[in-house]
């Protein structure tokens, strides 16, 4: 029985997956948050989490107010 690299993928690693797996680093520089909220962010999760929690507590700072 022949694998395809579809079948091979974990669940993590499948595109459009709210459960992938994001460097708080990377997440943080993408939606341009303050170190700060980085920061927050790596004291709730360590240096990864999961897309979905990250979009969930993620708090962005308006610069106009």
């Amino acid at each position: 029985m022949a694998w395809s690299q579809e079948t091979a993928m974990d669940d993590a690693e499948r595109p459009g997956s709210g459960d992938q797996l994001w460097s708080v680093f990377e997440f943080a520089r993408r939606y341009r948050l303050a170190k700060r909220e980085e920061n927050r962010l790596l004291m709730l999760y360590g240096p990864t989490a999961s897309l979905r929690d990250l979009l969930a507590n993620a708090q962005r700072h308006s610069l106009i107010s």
